[in-house]
Order: C-alpha cells, then sequence, then structure tokens
C-alpha cells in the first residue's frame, strides 16, 4: 500500500474552511492518513487570481446564494455540525490570525492553535481582527497569546505566509479550502468525498 500525502491549506476566513476542517478527521480516521494543515492567505489568493468571495461574485445572481445556503445546511446536518454559527463580524481580516498559524506551525501546535481560532471564528461570533480579541481567546485556550501576537510581527512569519500563499497559486489554488492529494487538486468542502476517494485510491497504487 502507497504513502500518500494529503494537505489542507486554509484561511480561518472561510465558514467552508472551517465545515471542512471539522469532517476532516472523520476521514483520517477511515484512511489512515494524516492530513497536513497549511496556512494561507484567502485575501492573497483573490488578489493573485482575480478571485472575489462569494458573496460579491454570486450575490447578484437569482437564486444562487439561496441554494449555496441549502447546500450549506445539508452539510451541516449531515455531519452534524450544529455548533457552527455564522460570525457576526463578517468579514474578518485573517492576517493576523493566519500569521498566527504561522507561528502555531512553527512551534508545534498547529493543531490546538486551529481548534481554538475556528472555534473563536464560527462558533462563538468572536471578532478575530482585534488583537485584544485574539489573545484573549488564545490564553483562554491555554496558548500564549502575548507570546504569538509578537511574533506574528517577526519577519520569518509574514515571508512563511506570503510563501505559502504563493505556492498554492502557483499549484492551482483559487480559493479556500483547497486539498491536494499528491499532485491532484481539489476545491471546497463539497469535495471531500472525492478526496477521500483519491486517497483510497493513491494508497492502492
Amino acid at each position: 500500500m502507497a504513502d500518500v500525502t494529503v494537505e489542507h491549506h486554509f484561511d480561518f476566513g472561510s465558514p467552508n474552511s472551517y465545515l471542512a476542517w471539522k469532517v476532516i478527521p472523520e476521514i483520517e480516521k477511515r484512511t489512515g492518513v494524516t492530513f497536513k494543515n497549511v496556512p494561507v492567505l484567502l485575501g492573497g489568493i483573490f488578489k493573485l487570481t482575480g478571485n472575489q468571495p462569494p458573496m460579491i461574485a454570486f450575490g447578484n445572481i437569482k437564486n444562487k446564494p439561496d441554494y449555496d445556503r441549502i447546500e450549506m445546511q445539508r452539510f451541516i446536518a449531515k455531519h452534524g455540525l450544529d455548533k457552527f454559527a455564522f460570525n457576526k463580524h463578517f468579514p474578518v481580516n485573517t492576517v493576523q490570525i493566519m500569521r498566527g498559524a504561522v507561528v502555531a506551525d512553527m512551534e508545534g501546535y498547529l493543531s490546538d492553535y486551529m481548534a481554538a481560532v475556528f472555534a473563536a471564528m464560527w462558533e462563538n461570533s468572536k471578532k478575530m481582527d482585534d488583537a485584544q480579541v485574539i489573545v484573549a481567546e488564545l490564553d483562554a485556550a491555554g496558548l500564549d497569546g502575548a507570546h504569538i501576537m509578537a511574533r506574528i510581527q517577526d519577519q520569518d512569519v509574514k515571508d512563511k505566509l506570503i510563501a505559502n500563499t504563493n505556492a498554492t497559486v502557483e499549484r492551482g489554488s483559487f480559493g479556500a479550502p483547497t486539498f491536494y492529494v499528491g499532485k491532484e487538486i481539489f476545491f471546497g468542502k463539497d469535495r471531500l468525498r472525492d478526496v477521500e476517494e483519491e486517497i483510497q485510491h493513491a494508497r492502492a497504487s
């Protein structure tokens, strides 16, 4: 059975990134493969690709926003994600918390950091572009909020987030969440079944 590399490129500002992240552990358990979480900046991806947030790109299309809400509710119901609550401060500038994700990745606690920030964003509706709110939420989760917020000013952290964002676009990304199974790209939470099928296919190859 072949080894396979699976990557999850995410930004906390995307509700679909949160929903996908909540389902990933189910896939990991079924497949025995651990996803590598890669912090990227969705705003940077949009600038590099000419993409726009769905609410802007499709907001004036009759029926599509309503249908998208139906699909989101189906996904939430299917996976029992009853803690989800749309953030009342949306859209939130995620530069600080995405740099924080880079810090957490560098220092070895990205999983705990993601759990704290995703919950703050998409369960508890916190204003996660306010530095004081960020520190309070990280501290409450047992992380060192002041340390992380100090580190996000370091040039190596800024450069890493830029590099991740540029690299994901070069590979084919245009939004978040984006998944890579080996060289195969999949976009959006609604492609997670395809991601799982590709993992199984790749492992059997």
